[in-house]
């Protein structure tokens, strides 16, 4: 028998009160009890975006969120900018061509964070542009975009700022309203540590209006009528109870955590994870890496999901490869949600272990080694 580790990017292992929780019977979703939960997950939720405004919930995966997120602030033949740096950048781009709307593209290599200077070049080349769609990690290469740089860019411009906040939302500062982003997306199966099904959207002032002259075609992910029904305390449609019974609890743990030591926590684990990449010879694959993960280039003459596959089968760790044109080229180790420095210790000494059975000439424990000093230093 192997005890499982979840190190992928999502979903990610979910927390023991949460688990707990969904275990108890199921609440009536028209009635007081549950009423009252949303009354506390609606603010746990606004806590965790930073905002004023009211985060809506809508039973889903995050591309759900994403999708609500395009159909409910543009109309028919809008313009809009799309920065595509991996894979969930791409899909902003599909949604808009989706909906017949007129996206250009600022493509960045993969691997790299987007110049916020060329969103600036681009919006003042098209004043036409109604929104920017970004994301703040993209987690198919492992990079952290400058989102507070961009953000003070979009503000300048009648256009909005919408940000995929799937990977990183609970994991690098995002404060909403501080920075002026104007959707934010979340995901319930990342640092919300519950099951996936639950997909979130923040929304500005700026953006309220913009959802109020929209027309493109919209039923279920419909802001306007979530947030009436939110403001009662419902959701429109029949919610995913149990996980919403789930992030109750996941809210409060964040909260008692604090946000200021939930931002700590994930960047040492990050700073502790690459150092022990570094320690075994291995390069990361990322410029500007998210704390949420971290991005690793396979060494030459070893296929990267060899690697993935090795650590599942022989230690039971299951983490993720590259996507696309990095498939074969780079695995991903992810440390975040219900992670603590023990997930990143296993994680690391198992890789030693992986790579040595392929073939990779390392020292056994210099990465361990590497991993522990950045954990005591940050003790």
């Amino acid at each position: 028998m192997k005890k499982r580790h979840l190190l992928a990017p999502g979903p990610t292992p979910v927390l023991p009160e949460a688990l707990l929780a969904m275990a108890r019977p199921i609440l009536y979703h028209r009635g007081p009890e549950y009423e009252a939960l949303l009354g506390r997950v609606r603010e746990g939720l606004q806590f965790l975006f930073q905002t004023k405004n009211e985060v809506l919930v809508f039973t889903s995966s995050g591309t759900g969120g994403m999708e609500g997120a395009v159909v409910n602030t543009l109309s028919p033949g809008d313009r809009a900018l799309v920065i595509r740096s991996g894979k969930f950048g791409e899909r902003w781009g599909e949604i808009c061509e989706a909906y017949g709307l007129q996206p250009s593209y600022i493509d960045v290599d993969w691997g790299r964070a987007v110049e916020p200077d060329t969103v600036a070049a681009a919006l003042a080349a098209d004043p036409s542009i109604k929104a920017v769609f970004a994301t703040h990690t993209e987690s198919s290469t492992g990079v952290l975009h400058d989102i507070e740089t961009i953000a003070r860019i979009v503000k300048k411009t009648p256009a909005i700022l919408v940000v995929d906040a799937i990977m990183s939302l609970g994991v690098a500062n995002l404060p909403m309203d501080a920075w002026g982003v104007d959707v934010v997306v979340g995901g319930s199966q990342k640092a919300l540590m519950i099951p996936p099904g639950l997909a979130f959207c923040g929304v500005s002032d700026k953006a309220w209006v913009m959802v109020q002259r929209s027309r493109l075609p919209k039923f279920y992910f419909n802001f306007t009528a979530e947030r009436k029904s939110l403001e009662k305390n419902q959701n429109s449609f029949t919610p995913a109870v149990s996980l919403v019974v789930a992030l109750e609890q996941s809210l409060a743990a964040i909260k008692a955590e604090g946000l200021t030591a939930l931002f700590a926590r994930h960047d040492r684990l990050a700073r502790a994870t690459r150092a022990g990449v570094r320690a075994l010879g291995l390069e990361l694959f990322t410029e500007r890496p998210t704390p949420a993960l971290t991005a690793i280039t396979a060494p030459p003459g070893i296929e990267a999901g060899a690697i993935v596959k090795r650590l599942r089968a022989a230690h039971g760790i299951t983490i993720s490869g590259g996507q696309a044109q990095l498939k074969g080229k780079i695995f991903r180790l992810a440390h975040l949600g219900y992670a603590d420095e023990s997930d990143v210790v296993v994680c690391l000494a198992a890789l030693e272990r992986t790579l040595i059975d392929l073939g990779y000439s390392l020292k056994l424990g210099e990465g361990v080694r590497a991993v522990q000093e950045v954990l005591a230093q940050a003790g």
